[in-house]
């Protein structure tokens, strides 16, 4: 009976569905999440000017869901913020971001799911470099490539149904 519901449901999905119905990392290790930062009243005085730092934008994208598992990126420890520097004088933001596992199908989703949580979310002065944490992903070059082009994550952007996946990964809970 098992059997007959995997085959039936693998027939009714497209086949780019099947990592989100059968893993590759059915058994993630979960890692404990960072209190919420405190807000101070400088940063909720808008006179006052507040740089963007590391922990700000790891605040930005702690809760992006993985697209296999009802999990934060913060929870699988793809995200941290000893990953991110900020350079506000020159606008850039540089992430790296480390795949549960080295062959993870879902490298690419995760980046653009992050991609696009700050191309919501910063102003539109800040140049976003995103990529896989060195030595972490079997195909690292080629995901870091795809994730630097800005035609293809453009085009990622107009496919309707790759945006409900990212925009089902950066729903807030």
């Amino acid at each position: 009976i098992v059997r007959e519901f995997y085959v039936a449901l693998i027939n009714q999905c497209p086949s780019e569905n099947l990592t989100v119905l059968f893993p590759e990392n059915i058994n993630p290790r979960l890692y404990k999440k960072c209190d919420k930062r405190p807000i101070t009243p400088e940063e909720e005085d808008e006179n006052v000017v507040d740089e963007f730092d590391a922990r700000e934008i790891f605040d930005m994208i702690r809760d992006i869901n993985d697209p296999e598992h009802p999990l934060t990126l913060e929870e699988l420890n793809v995200v941290e913020q000893s990953l991110i520097e900020v350079d506000n004088v020159n606008n850039i933001v540089d992430i790296k971001y480390t795949p549960t596992i080295p062959h993870c199908s879902m490298a690419t989703i995760i980046g653009l799911s992050i991609r696009v949580k700050l191309i919501r979310s910063l102003p539109p002065r800040f140049k976003v470099n995103l990529e896989i944490t060195p030595g972490t992903h079997n195909q690292e070059f080629g995901v870091n490539k795809q994730l630097a082009d800005k035609e293809r994550v453009a085009a990622a952007m107009e496919n309707t149904y790759l945006m409900d996946v990212i925009n089902q990964c950066i729903a807030p809970d």
